[in-house]
C-alpha cells in the first residue's frame, strides 16, 4: 500500500484493441496492486472481455471501468469524486464537458490542489523521446485554459518513464513450469522449437512459413486468433493453390489459438523459442520473456515507422541477422529474403537487453512518482 494512494482517471480512445486498451489495462491493474485507485474510461470495451475476463464485473479490486460516452453526462460527472490524477492515453484529449465539470470543486468534492495532467506518449527508442520527457505543455484554450499538461514518454533508457512491468513478474516467471505448459497444448512430446505468432500481414509470411516448414527439427508454430490466424490461412492456400496436389509442400504443425487473456498470452511468449510480436504492448512482453523475438512494428503512411524501427534495433544492440531479418519481415528496403534464424545470437541479445531494462525503474512506480512529485 502506498503512503500516499492516488484515485487515477486513465481515458482511452480505442484505436487498436491489441495495443491501447491493451496497454491501459496493464497500467490500470499494476496501479491498483500497488494500492492505488483507478477509473478507465473506455470508448471501446468490447475486447476487455477476453482480454481480461471479470474486468467488466470489477473482477479487479480497485478498477472501475467507466463508458466514455461523448458527451459524458451531468449525471455521471455529479457522481464522481475529482481524481488526483489524469492520464490522456497515446494522444486522445480529455472532454472538455469533464475538465468543465472538474472546476466545481462543491459538487465533485474535489481537493484543492487540480489534478496532476499527464500525457501519456507512445512507446519509442527515438532520440526525442529523451528529451521530450517530463516536459510541460501549457493549454492555451478551452475550459482548462492556463493549466499544465506533462508529458510522460515510456522509454528504453533510464532518462525516459521507462517500460510497464509488474511489481510480481520475475516471481511469476520463476513459478512458471514450461513443461506442464507445453503438456497442456499437447506438444510435450515435440523435439523441435516453439514458435509464436502475433502479426498483421508482413509481405514476408510465405517465406516465414517455408523457413520453419523446411527445418528438420519439427518446429511448432502457435498462432495468435485475428490478422495473423487470417494471414497464415490465406498465405498456405495461396500456396497450395498453385501447386498440383502431388507437388505440395509437406504440412507445418500449426496450432491457432482464440483469443487470450493478457496473462495467458504472457504465458505463450515464456514457453516458446521464438516470438513474432507486432505493436507496442506484445513488444515489451516480448523483452520481459527473454526469448529471441521479431517485431512487426505498426506501418505508418509516411514510413515514420522505418526510422522507429531503425532506433529501437540501436537500443537493443541487434546482430546484424536480427537486423537483416527484421527488415525483411516488415518489408523496407531491399532486404527481400529472409536470413537464417541464428537463435542463440539473437537469445543473447534479447537477455542482455532485458537485463539493462531490469536495473531501471518501470513506468508504473515512475508515474506515481511523477504524481506525487507534481501534485
Amino acid at each position: 500500500m502506498p503512503a500516499s494512494p492516488l484515485l487515477w482517471d486513465i481515458f482511452c480512445q480505442v484505436v487498436d484493441n491489441h495495443g491501447d486498451l491493451g496497454v491501459c489495462w496493464r497500467l490500470s491493474r499494476e496501479l491498483a496492486a500497488r494500492g492505488h485507485q483507478v477509473r478507465l474510461w473506455l470508448d471501446d470495451a468490447r475486447a476487455l472481455p477476453w482480454m481480461a475476463p471479470g474486468a467488466l464485473q470489477g473482477g479487479v479490486p480497485g478498477v472501475r471501468v467507466l463508458r466514455w460516452t461523448r458527451p459524458l453526462t451531468a449525471t455521471v460527472l455529479r457522481t464522481l469524486p475529482r481524481a488526483d490524477v489524469w492520464i490522456e492515453a497515446f494522444g486522445c484529449e480529455l472532454p472538455p464537458e469533464f475538465i468543465a465539470a472538474s472546476a466545481d470543486t462543491e459538487g465533485l468534492g474535489a481537493p484543492k490542489r487540480p489534478p496532476v495532467w499527464i500525457n501519456l506518449e507512445y512507446l519509442s527508442a527515438e532520440p526525442y523521446v529523451e528529451r521530450m520527457h517530463g516536459l510541460p505543455s501549457p493549454v492555451q484554450q478551452g475550459p482548462a485554459a492556463g493549466r499544465t499538461k506533462w508529458f510522460f514518454y515510456p522509454g528504453f533508457t533510464a532518462r525516459t518513464g521507462g517500460l510497464l512491468r509488474e511489481h510480481d513478474l520475475a516471481t511469476r516467471q520463476t513459478g512458471f513450469d514450461r513443461t506442464a505448459w507445453r503438456a497442456s497444448l499437447g506438444v510435450a512430446d515435440a523435439v523441435g522449437p516453439l514458435v509464436s505468432l502475433f502479426c498483421y500481414e508482413p509481405p514476408a509470411l510465405p517465406a516465414l512459413l517455408g523457413h520453419l516448414r523446411a527445418d528438420h527439427a519439427g518446429v511448432r508454430l502457435l498462432v495468435t486468433a485475428g490478422r495473423a490466424t487470417q494471414a497464415v490461412q490465406r498465405a498456405i492456400a495461396r500456396e497450395n493453390s498453385h501447386l498440383p496436389a502431388s507437388t505440395q509442400p509437406e504440412p507445418l504443425w500449426i496450432s491457432y489459438f482464440p483469443a487470450l487473456p493478457q496473462t495467458d498470452y504472457d504465458r505463450l511468449l515464456w514457453a516458446c523459442d521464438l516470438n513474432f510480436v507486432r505493436g507496442e504492448d506484445s513488444l515489451v512482453r516480448a523483452l520481459w520473456a527473454g526469448a529471441p523475438f521479431v517485431w512487426h512494428i505498426y506501418p505508418q503512411h509516411d514510413d515514420a515507422h522505418h526510422a522507429k524501427l531503425a532506433a529501437f534495433l540501436d537500443w537493443l544492440d541487434a546482430p546484424p541477422s536480427l537486423r537483416r531479418f527484421h527488415l525483411a519481415w516488415n518489408g523496407i528496403g531491399d532486404h527481400a529474403a529472409l536470413p537464417p534464424l541464428e537463435l542463440p545470437a539473437w537469445r543473447a541479445c534479447v537477455r542482455a537487453a532485458r537485463a539493462r531494462l531490469l536495473a531501471q525503474p518501470g513506468l508504473c512506480g515512475q508515474l506515481v512518482e511523477f504524481a506525487l512529485a507534481k501534485g
